[in-house]
């Protein structure tokens, strides 16, 4: 799973329910929106997180970053449009 880190906040990160740019979201995000928590492994750390859903203008300026980052993550937004917005989710160190 890719990841965005926050610029401001090392202990925050941004995560993409892209699934390839498939018309329904994965699994795994409806799992973690509605546990709100998690823990991760994010090189040798491994630590707890809250989990929050991105919407509106944050959630589009953070995706258009990672599309800019990477290019991939701008087909997937092609291919879903109509269908669904990728979600973005928010992890914050706890």
């Amino acid at each position: 799973m890719m990841y965005l880190p926050d610029e401001q906040d090392p202990d925050t990160m941004y995560i993409f329910a892209s699934k390839a740019g498939a018309p329904t979201n994965p699994d795994w995000y409806y799992n973690l929106v509605t546990a709100g928590e998690a823990e991760i492994e994010r090189g040798t750390e491994h630590y707890p997180v809250t989990v929050d859903e991105v919407t509106g203008h944050e959630r589009d300026r953070i995706y258009a970053e990672q599309g800019r980052r990477y290019p991939g993550f701008v087909e997937y937004a092609e291919k879903t449009a109509g269908i669904r917005t990728i979600p973005v989710l928010v992890l914050r160190r706890r």
